[in-house]
């Protein structure tokens, strides 16, 4: 059973999520003429009711997501708030910082480049499990290379911390995509709205301890104990073999490994959809990395101010996230994912060639909204095939960490030779090449079995994505 609404083509994985969409079907479709040939064209959304009822162990599989993107957030959000303090505490220059940064970025992809076939090999439950014991130890590595005021150290805690990072995050897309087919209803953009949040939070407290000078290695290794303690939680709650059974799916024959995510990319689509999420990525990660430094060295704030404006990027990324759901409803992916664009690309250009501190602070606003849906409405959109799923997923959330993991801290030996504002251009042309290839987003007008993995009704409301 298909709808379309707006760009968007609904599959209906169950009878309850079925039952709920013919409820809404009735009061918010017409029929145009014989129901057999031609669906019913929706008028526009309408609350749904009869929506069905969680069983606890749904319940509990998507709150353990919930949370541990939270505390992957928080413990991010952590190191980029005290990047400043680490960067004084090493004594070396913004080039040497890059370098430094370098090794979250061979620890992520190291990461992120073997996470979806583990998944589909071993389940995600036990990736999530070893990525949270590599998160932990990264931050404990940090926290120690910081005090001993170790460049080597610090390099080796990131490495860690990035491994951890890009072994969880690519899990947890697929993971989410699972829960989606599960409710029938959108997971994806709320629960990297937790990620958001979880920055936001990790921004406040880290702009606090700067401002009292709280000592980096103690901060850091209290933010591991928090982000070991929701590990736990989210392993037990996490059902196991969810991504084996999607390997094991369709025809019978695994999809996993290296070679599968190799394969997808003859998608000439999916292609261009990577494209988009390695720029919107790119925009996310460079503010991840570098903006409290771009708001110090660029604009000659002070270091709390460069972590206040951190997390007003935060919470601009969050809001976008949690309240965009009925946007993407409403215009449809491309639409919105254009216009995401062009806004970061606007709030990124005010803080590149603006000379007034308050006027590029307020401009971050800009930045964060516009890049807040891009991620993880190109990762629904690339897992539209079923046969496929999973693959997709993993190659193209291996293209956005890229972006967000790798790019970024280039832009440190760049900024030695042109200065750091100067270097965010590379961001703003990134941001202007996405914006003119977004109609990669529709949903393809043909073909048998396409369908998003989060089996988007377009009568949900708000409420119904939290």
């Amino acid at each position: 059973m298909e709808r379309r609404n707006r760009g968007w083509r609904t599959a209906v994985p169950s009878p309850r999520a079925a039952h709920r969409w013919e409820c809404t079907v009735v009061r918010s479709c017409t029929r145009t003429s014989d129901a057999s040939r031609n669906p019913p064209i929706c008028r526009g959304p309408t609350p749904m009711k009869n929506t069905p009822v969680m069983d606890a162990t749904t319940r509990r599989w998507r709150a353990a997501l919930f949370l541990f993107m939270l505390a992957t957030g928080v413990s991010m959000a952590s190191w980029v708030a005290r990047t400043p303090a680490v960067r004084d505490a090493l004594d070396v220059t913004t080039g040497s910082m890059g370098l430094v940064l370098f090794g979250l970025s061979v620890g992520s992809m190291a990461g992120v480049l073997v996470s979806g076939g583990l998944v589909r090999g071993h389940g995600g439950r036990l990736v999530i499990a070893v990525g949270a014991g590599l998160l932990v130890a990264g931050l404990l590595v940090i926290a120690g290379g910081a005090a001993l005021e170790a460049s080597a150290g610090v390099f080796c805690g990131l490495a860690l911390f990035g491994a951890g990072l890009g072994l969880a995050e690519v899990a947890f897309n697929i993971e989410g995509a699972a829960v989606e087919r599960t409710l029938g209803r959108p997971v994806l953009p709320v629960l990297h709205g937790c990620f958001s949040l979880g920055t936001v939070v990790g921004a406040l407290v880290g702009m606090g301890l700067t401002a009292v000078r709280f000592p980096v290695g103690w901060h850091l290794a209290a933010i591991a104990v928090a982000v070991a303690a929701a590990g736990a939680w989210t392993v037990r709650a996490v059902p196991a073999g969810t991504g084996q059974e999607e390997a094991e799916a369709g025809d019978g024959q695994r999809t996993g490994g290296v070679r599968a995510q190799l394969v997808v990319w003859r998608d000439r689509r999916l292609v261009l959809i990577g494209l988009i999420v390695l720029a919107m990525a790119f925009a996310e990660g460079s503010a991840n990395d570098w903006l409290p430094l771009l708001m110090v060295d660029g604009h000659g704030t002070s270091a709390t101010a460069g972590s206040l404006t951190f997390m007003l990027f935060a919470v601009a990324m969050t809001t976008g996230r949690f309240t965009g759901g009925p946007l993407l409803v409403r215009y449809g992916p491309a639409a919105v994912v254009r216009a995401s664009a062009v806004v970061a690309a606007v709030g990124v250009a005010l803080v590149i060639f603006s000379d007034d501190a308050l006027l590029a602070g307020a401009a971050v606003v800009l930045w964060g909204l516009g890049a807040s849906l891009g991620f993880p409405v190109t990762i629904s959109a690339a897992g539209e095939g079923v046969r496929n799923a999973s693959a997709r997923v993993a190659a193209v959330s291996t293209a956005g960490y890229a972006a967000f993991l790798v790019g970024p801290p280039s832009l440190g030996f760049l900024a030695d030779h042109v200065g750091l504002r100067n270097a965010m251009v590379v961001v703003l042309v990134l941001l202007g090449g996405a914006a003119l290839i977004t109609r990669a987003l529709r949903t393809p007008s043909s073909g048998a079995g396409v369908e998003p993995p989060g089996a988007r009704v377009p009568g949900a409301s708000q409420s119904d994505l939290v």
